[in-house]
């Protein structure tokens, strides 16, 4: 990553209050390097520009840092790793699960692992629900989250059954998403609804917060 990128990412990160080594943000930088390689060929991303990358992709998931803490998570819907990558690199203790039904972001998901030493990091490829069928997963989730996955109703119903009985839904939005949590199903309560502020993002971004209440 070029120098000016990486002021820009550093200085984001001092705006969001994280604390990482040098080696972290190194790791950010790295992916998001490898993202722009890969992209050229795969198609993985409709944001061509780095630096509309480090804001729109990497900011953007290190903004919702402060609000994980447990695991295993799902990263649901995960497309070129996001926000499950910048998670994993931010917080190697967390056992994190990256699914995406697209074969060459799974292919991707897979090299950035390796090259980012990712050993916390699992690539799932299938559609949530078939990964469950097939048992590709059995694990009961804390923290199933997802970016740009679907509508609030079709993530909670789709994901359920790898949710824990004490686990968490958690969605990044934009604007507060009055007409999909309308549509919830009776045993999804939402329990938190939490604004964000990304650094050099003019737009607004919130967390919801969803449980089971079976």
């Amino acid at each position: 990553m070029e120098s000016q990128l990486l002021q820009k990412l550093k200085t984001g990160i001092e705006r969001l209050a994280l604390e990482l080594s040098a080696e972290q943000v190194q790791k950010l930088a790295d992916y998001i390097d490898l993202l722009v390689k890969w992209n050229k060929a795969y198609n993985l991303t409709a944001i061509r520009d780095p630096e509309e990358m480090v804001v729109k992709h990497l900011l953007d998931s290190l903004a919702i840092v402060p609000h994980i803490n447990r695991s295993p998570l799902l990263d649901v819907g995960t497309g070129p790793g996001l926000p499950g990558i910048p998670l994993a690199i931010t917080r190697p203790e967390l056992d994190i699960t990256l699914l995406d039904s697209n074969g060459k972001k799974t292919r991707f998901l897979t090299q950035a692992k390796v090259s980012l030493g990712l050993d916390n990091v699992t690539v799932i490829h299938g559609r949530v629900e078939q990964a469950i069928a097939d048992q590709k997963t059995d694990k009961r989730f804390q923290i199933v989250t997802s970016r740009a996955f679907a509508s609030l109703s079709d993530m909670v119903t789709l994901a359920r059954e790898t949710l824990a009985n004490d686990g968490h839904f958690i969605a990044m939005k934009g604007v507060v998403p009055e007409d999909e949590m309308a549509e919830l199903p009776e045993w999804a309560k939402v329990e938190q609804i939490i604004p964000l502020t990304v650094p050099n993002l003019n737009a607004e971004r919130h967390l919801i917060i969803l449980s089971d209440q079976h």
